[in-house]
């Protein structure tokens, strides 16, 4: 199917349905057709504030001939029914982060939607940045050498308001977790696209500084990565007034930190001396706060990434190719997550399953 125009339906009126509507007014060939939601006022309104067709009925959206690409953005522990049923409608699914909350609503996702001849798509924009894509070809090539360690810091804040907004806010059944499903998402995702496949995780997840939520606000875990090399990962959403999150790499021959989407240091061995002289750094506020992002704001949600995949989806369709991230990368830091989630309930080690990397 190659077309003028890709028609586009968002499911969701909330915070990132609006963002999946701004950023589609960037998307080449891409036209947004018909906002849903259950909420009928919601639907309108922000309809009418982007000039499109507006309902509260997903089967009438999904009958409309000029849907060609429905975005999931609502929570995500809804993820999976609603892209079953796009799915089964003959219709392209672009579905916010993380695909879903559990491993198997996560697998069917990706099946149904096999079994329907349709693309998947899991927004994971933070992969696509510059810095990540770098060190990535930096690791590729064997300029880090032997992986040692990576590391993933997610130390965000949200207030007591923020969970108070909603009754789904901080529950298992909506959210399906914390301060890692929801908010470490991405940062889980990127460790894991540097650093590889992970084996086994043991953690702690606690509630320490909120009231009225089921979840975690704290969660340390340590990794051990399919080559090898180790890991942690920490994540809060009690970090006032929220920090960037940081990604650490080190390897024998090279080493890399990523704050906030920048990469903030990289030292390769073959590219400078033995005392590490030529190291490239870029300027960092000592302060690291996270003011204007997501890390102290939701709504503050960076945008290239979304039009990035949101063209992809379009270039996939054309090509007849898989989404450059799609059901099954998006299935890889959902499965490391859950994986984090028993270990902190049992309190024992856990190895993942062979279907990370392989789904």
């Amino acid at each position: 199917m190659d077309k003028q125009q890709y028609g586009f339906a968002i499911v969701g009126a909330g915070v990132i349905g609006q963002t999946h509507a701004e950023r589609l007014l960037s998307v080449d060939k891409g036209k947004l057709v018909v906002i849903c939601d259950e909420v009928a006022d919601k639907a309108k309104e922000l309809a009418e504030k982007y000039g499109c067709d507006w309902s509260s009925n997903l089967d009438e959206v999904l009958a409309r001939t000029d849907v060609d690409i429905v975005n999931i953005c609502l929570p995500s522990g809804m993820h999976a029914k609603y892209t079953i049923a796009a799915a089964r409608a003959g219709k392209h699914v672009i579905t916010e982060k993380p695909m879903d909350i559990t491993s198997d609503n996560a697998l069917q996702m990706i099946q149904e939607c096999r079994k329907a001849g349709v693309k998947l798509a899991v927004i994971s924009q933070h992969r696509l940045q510059a810095s990540t894509q770098q060190i990535k070809q930096d690791i590729e090539s064997g300029k880090f050498g032997k992986l040692i360690i990576g590391t993933g810091a997610i130390n965000w804040y949200r207030s007591q308001e923020y969970y108070d907004s909603g009754a789904w806010r901080g529950t298992w059944a909506f959210d399906g977790g914390g301060a890692l499903m929801n908010q470490g998402v991405h940062t889980v995702d990127v460790l894991q696209y540097l650093m590889g496949p992970v084996e086994s995780v043991h953690a702690v997840c606690e509630t320490l500084g909120h009231e009225r939520i089921e979840v975690e606000d704290a969660a340390v875990a340590t990794l051990r990565f399919r080559n090898g090399a180790v890991g942690t990962l920490v994540a809060t959403t009690c970090a006032y007034p929220g920090l960037t999150t940081r990604v650490e790499i080190f390897g024998q021959d090279g080493s890399a930190v990523i704050e906030g989407d920048e990469l903030v240091f990289r030292n390769v061995k073959s590219e400078s001396g033995e005392d590490g002289s030529n190291a490239s750094h870029s300027s960092v506020s000592k302060s690291n706060r996270g003011n204007g992002t997501t890390a102290a704001d939701p709504t503050a949600i960076e945008g290239a990434g979304h039009i990035k995949q949101m063209n992809d989806m379009i270039a996939a369709i054309e090509e007849n190719r898989e989404p450059i991230i799609n059901g099954e990368e998006g299935y890889k830091p959902l499965e490391i997550i859950l994986a984090i989630y028993e270990s902190a309930r049992t309190g024992q080690t856990v190895q993942l399953s062979k279907l990370v990397g392989a789904v």
